[in-house]
C-alpha cells in the first residue's frame, strides 16, 4: 500500500482531528488492501472518472474520511464534491465527481464508502430523533456505546445530524454511576471524593429514584442529574423538585416511540446509545462514468 501523504491530506480537511481521521483510515485500508488489492493490479490503471451516489435519502456525514482514503492511495486524485457535510440528499443523488487512477479508486472504494455509509447512517438517525423532539427543549446526547475506534468519527456524526456530544470518553467529565457510589459508600461521600480529585471537570451523578435526586440536588458543584430508567410520571416529578436549579438528563429505553413522551416532562438532555450502535448503514454506490 502506498504510503500516506499526509501534507496533501491535511490540506484537504475540514475539521481539526486530522491525526485521528489519518490513522482511522490507515487501519481501515490496512486490514482491507493488506499486501495489495490483486483484483485492481489487473487493470490497465489509467485515468477514470467515477462519482459517488445515494441509493436511498439520507444525511450525509464521513466526507473527510471517504476524501482522505481515496488521497492515502494516491494523492492526484481529484474529487469534487456536490454536497456538504450534513447535507440532506435524495435517493439517486449525486455526492461527488472522482477523476484518478483506475487502480487506487477501486482499491479505496470499499474503505471510503463503509465510512461514508456508517457516518451517514448516524447522521441520519440522530437528525430523526432530532427533529421529532424539536419543538421541545429537550437536546439529543450521545453515548459511549460506540463502535470499537470510531469514537471520534461517530461523535462527529451525531454533530452533524444536529445533536449534542456527551463526554468523550472516561477521561474529561466524572460521571458518577451506581457502582461508583455503592463503591465510595454513598453519593455524598462519592461527589465530595470527585470534587476534591477532580475539581475542574464536570460532574454528573446518575440517579435511580427520586429520593436520590432529592439528596444530589442538595449538594453543590454537581454539572446535572442523570435520570436513569426513569418512568414518565417520575420524569415530571424530577422536573418540578428540580425546577430548574439542576440540569436534568433522561436516559434508559430511549427509542423512536418513546423520546417525544420523555422530551415533553421537560427534561433538559436525552441520552441514548441507539444513534450510534443501533444503525443501518446507508446504501451508497460508486460507478464509473
Amino acid at each position: 500500500m502506498p504510503a500516506l501523504n499526509r501534507h496533501a491530506l491535511s490540506m484537504s480537511l475540514s475539521v481539526n482531528n486530522t491525526d485521528a481521521i489519518l490513522s482511522s483510515v490507515k487501519i481501515a485500508l490496512s486490514e482491507d488492501v493488506g499486501t495489495g488489492d490483486v483484483s485492481a493490479n489487473l487493470l490497465d490503471n489509467k485515468i477514470i472518472n467515477a462519482q459517488i451516489i445515494a441509493r436511498e435519502s439520507a444525511i450525509i456525514c464521513g466526507i473527510d474520511y471517504a476524501q482522505t482514503t481515496f488521497l492515502a492511495l494516491d494523492d492526484q486524485i481529484q474529487i469534487d464534491w456536490k454536497i456538504e457535510e450534513g447535507s440532506r440528499v435524495d435517493k439517486n443523488q449525486v455526492l461527488c465527481h472522482l477523476s484518478g487512477t483506475s487502480n487506487a479508486i477501486v482499491s479505496a472504494e470499499r474503505v471510503a464508502l463503509n465510512f461514508l455509509q456508517t457516518l451517514s447512517a448516524v447522521a441520519t438517525q440522530t437528525r430523526f430523533l432530532v427533529d421529532k423532539i424539536a419543538h421541545t427543549n429537550a437536546q439529543l446526547l450521545d453515548t459511549r456505546k460506540t463502535i470499537p475506534g470510531l469514537r471520534i468519527a461517530q461523535k462527529q456524526a451525531v454533530k452533524c445530524g444536529g445533536g449534542v456530544n456527551h463526554r468523550m470518553g472516561l477521561y474529561d467529565c466524572v460521571m458518577l454511576k451506581e457502582n461508583h457510589i455503592i463503591a465510595a459508600g454513598g453519593i455524598n461521600k462519592a461527589v465530595v471524593n470527585a470534587k476534591e480529585q477532580y475539581p475542574n471537570l464536570d460532574l454528573i451523578v446518575e440517579v435511580e429514584t427520586l429520593d436520590q435526586l432529592s439528596e444530589v440536588l442538595a449538594l453543590e458543584g454537581i454539572t446535572r442529574a442523570l435520570c436513569d430508567n426513569f418512568s414518565l410520571k417520575e420524569l415530571l416529578q424530577a422536573v418540578a423538585m428540580s425546577a430548574g436549579s439542576l440540569p436534568l438528563e433522561a436516559s434508559g429505553n430511549i427509542n423512536a416511540e418513546t423520546i417525544v413522551s420523555v422530551a415533553e416532562t421537560g427534561v433538559d438532555f436525552i441520552s441514548t446509545g441507539s444513534i450510534t450502535k443501533n444503525i443501518q448503514a446507508i446504501d451508497l454506490s460508486l460507478r464509473f462514468s
